[in-house]
């Protein structure tokens, strides 16, 4: 029968594709479905592109570390240009609170193996020349983390997974799941499948699908914008992250590309929970005031279009990542917390290696931060 397969992976985005990559090229008989029209039409193709390994959990750090690996080798073990830099990450801080937090972030980042260091004020105006230096106490910076283009890569990781033989399933949308005999049979709104393990990185979506299993999950969508400008000749090097809480936000970040645009993002406080797409007239007035502030030689580009996207978040900013007791061929993968991309090529490996019982002692612990069954009571820094 042509609809049985070794793995389903439902959601087409940042997570499922490369695990569709990774899974197709050992050798299983794989199917991703998606309701959109074609790969990483959702909350992938509105990331802004930022991947970092400084954050303050090892799974994290790990899973990050090697998706950096993969987007940074990409073009040379593959042939496509997906637009990687490894522009780096850095967090200015202007006052006590703020520096003393970085500082005592940068000890458990260093304890990890990060090679990340603290700058000085004049450092720091090297790398962004022309920042805000009044009361500027210098940063953390983190030369190894990157960015890349999120379409580019999603394309290329789509292609070179149906060139392994994946199979892809668009405009098809899940409606029903049953589970019987250590099968799954998945029933869209055009056909039925029938798959041994069954993977949920549905995104936004997640929470239902894991419903129709009979499964609650802690997974709430809240809504972020970015905004994008005209290109121009580059001017400063890493993605500038300010966590100082203001009104109407609790930081907000920004970078140029690889085409010379200035990406920008803003973390809104409180949450705008929900999966509503539309583009407000809030966004612009309120983080463009602030960024102007820290780095006034922004106030010259030109604004070519905003959008907004969802952050799948769970109680403690980490994932849900891992099999379902009684029933450990239902795989999570879900919850990102609007870092899918960034954890993307490093977790499609190792969701291959759950499907394949083959998980090493870094991946053991890895999980253990993104277990489906503990408490959500922490909290991780600078999610």
């Amino acid at each position: 029968m042509n609809n049985i397969y070794d793995v389903i992976i439902i959601g087409a985005g940042s997570i499922g594709v490369p695990a569709a990559m990774n899974i197709a090229k050992n050798n299983k008989k794989v199917l991703c479905i998606d309701s959109m029209p074609s790969p990483g039409q959702k909350n992938n193709k509105k990331a802004i592109g930022g991947v970092r390994a400084t954050h303050s959990d090892f799974g994290k750090i790990k899973l990050c570390q090697r998706s950096i690996e993969i987007f940074s080798t990409w073009q040379e073990n593959y042939g496509d240009d997906i637009g990687w830099m490894s522009n780096g990450y850095s967090f200015p801080a202007y006052d006590d609170n703020t520096e003393n937090s970085l500082k005592t972030l940068l000890q458990i980042q260093l304890d990890f193996g990060l090679k990340i260091k603290w700058i000085s004020p004049e450092e720091y105006n090297e790398l962004v020349p022309g920042i805000n230096m009044n009361n500027l106490r210098g940063a953390t910076y983190s030369p190894e983390d990157g960015s890349c283009s999120p379409l580019l890569s999603n394309n290329a990781m789509y292609f070179k997974s149906v060139e392994y033989g994946a199979t892809y399933k668009f405009n098809e949308t899940v409606n029903n799941i049953i589970y019987n005999n250590s099968e799954f049979e998945i029933k869209t709104d055009k056909n039925k499948y029938q798959t041994k393990y069954l993977i949920n990185a549905a995104g936004n979506n997640a929470k239902h699908i894991s419903n129709l299993l009979g499964y609650d999950v802690p997974i709430e969508p809240d809504c972020h914008e970015a905004a994008i400008t005209d290109p121009v000749k580059r001017f400063f090097g890493p993605m500038v992250v300010d966590i100082r809480p203001a009104k109407g936000s609790a930081n907000y970040y920004f970078y140029q590309n690889h085409e010379g645009q200035v990406v920008f993002c803003i973390t809104p406080n409180p949450p705008i929970l929900g999966t509503d797409s539309d583009s407000t007239s809030e966004f612009l007035p309120l983080c463009i005031s602030r960024m102007l502030d820290l780095y006034p030689r922004l106030k010259n580009l030109k604004i070519r279009r905003q959008w907004r996207g969802q952050y799948p978040m769970t109680p403690d900013g980490f994932p849900i990542i891992g099999k379902m007791n009684n029933n450990p061929n239902f795989i999570q993968a879900i919850g990102m917390c609007g870092q899918g991309f960034m954890l993307g090529p490093g977790l499609g490996e190792l969701l291959n290696r759950i499907v394949e019982n083959n998980l090493n002692d870094n991946d053991i612990k890895i999980l253990k931060s993104f277990d489906p069954y503990r408490s959500f009571t922490g909290m991780e820094a600078f999610k």
